[in-house]
């Protein structure tokens, strides 16, 4: 229940700033303006980015997931460590030059209490996760859900692709406009950015880290590999949805061919990014193998085999590659009185 209300908070601050912007700037403008688009001129300065819409979808199906599910710590660990990736550049962002020249004071004041809001939310769900591990209470209590084998190796491609092609960028950026660091990542007077968001270069490191470390928990069918996968398709989303909106407005690839091919490249992986998100999301997002511990491994074990199996005599169905008892042995068929027959005086031969 606590993690749930945090969850709840924090959707709450980022809805709040998401209907800011949708009325000072006017819902389709703030679009275009996220889009990129050119000829865009919102009546106001935006203080979001499509990360936003991203983290406030995160931030709703982490609060649902946490009143409706027994293990959901893992998506706690997941919303928290996102979140503080990415506020935490307000500390010091907030309060510098451009966004006193961009912001009222007012609206300054608000996003600073909002990060630190968001910030201590965050921590708290790492210490709510931390606190609600325990082992299972029965067998009839739900246990935690690895990916199966084709979500694991769909979601390592498609995530470890995805955070390639960003650090790939990331470093091309830095080869050719190398006058804009430190300010790419820590914010300055030369980088745009909402009052609320990181700056461009640390949001695309934090969301290429994250995708990296879900497709590493892919590989190896890690617990959190879930909803640190399904957080990280959900952060691609925006930023390809608003690239394959630019490519689509501009008609980009009618003359495909003709472009640089770094030109090329760009709206291919825009193209590729809201593809991956996409596919993650479809692949990770129904349940995996039960966490079972113990010598058994994922998804087997006491429990999890089909229910008409069993030892012989236990069954109408032994298990594949088992021979039926002999006769004689187990428990008698259709005789009579009630309740079950007594046991065989001596086990079958083999057991």
């Amino acid at each position: 229940m606590t993690g749930a209300a945090l969850c709840a908070v924090l959707a709450v601050i980022v809805a709040g700033w998401l209907v800011r912007d949708i009325r000072a700037v006017d819902a389709g403008e703030l679009w275009r303006y996220w889009a990129g688009y050119r000829e865009a001129r919102p009546r106001a300065m935006a203080a979001t980015a499509p990360l936003d819409a991203g983290l406030l979808v995160v931030y709703v199906v982490a609060t649902v997931a946490a009143l409706r599910s027994s293990v959901a710590a893992t998506a706690l660990v997941a919303t928290g460590v996102i979140t503080l990736a990415v506020r935490l550049p307000g500390l010091w962002g907030i309060s510098s030059s451009r966004m006193e020249t961009l912001f009222s004071d007012d609206l300054r004041s608000r996003a600073l209490i909002c990060v630190f809001v968001a910030l201590a939310a965050g921590i708290a769900l790492l210490i709510t996760a931390g606190a609600g591990r325990r082992p299972p209470a029965g067998s009839y209590e739900r246990l935690p859900s690895r990916p199966g084998p084709g979500a694991s190796v769909t979601a390592f491609l498609m995530l470890g692709a995805a955070g390639a092609v960003l650090i790939a960028w990331e470093i091309r950026q830095a080869v050719r406009y190398p006058e804009i660091y430190p300010e790419w990542y820590v914010g300055g007077d030369r980088v745009p950015q909402g009052v609320i968001d990181p700056p461009p270069g640390w949001g695309t490191a934090a969301l290429a880290l994250l995708c990296l470390v879900a497709a590493a928990s892919a590989l190896f069918h890690a617990v959190h590999a879930r909803p640190f996968g399904l957080v990280a398709a959900a952060l691609l989303l925006p930023g390809g949805a608003a690239g394959v909106a630019r490519i689509v407005h501009y008609d980009l690839l009618d003359d495909f061919g003709s472009l640089p091919t770094e030109t090329q490249l760009m709206l291919l992986s825009w193209i590729f990014e809201l593809v991956a998100g996409l596919v993650v999301l479809i692949a990770l997002a129904p349940g995996g193998l039960a966490d079972v511990p113990g010598p058994y491994g994922p998804g087997q074990g006491p429990g999890y085999g089909p229910p008409d199996s069993g030892p012989p005599g236990y069954g109408p169905t032994p298990y594949p590659g088992q021979r039926p008892p002999a006769p004689g042995y187990g428990y008698p068929q259709g005789s009579g009185g009630f309740g079950p027959p007594p046991p065989p005086s001596q086990p079958p031969p083999g057991w």
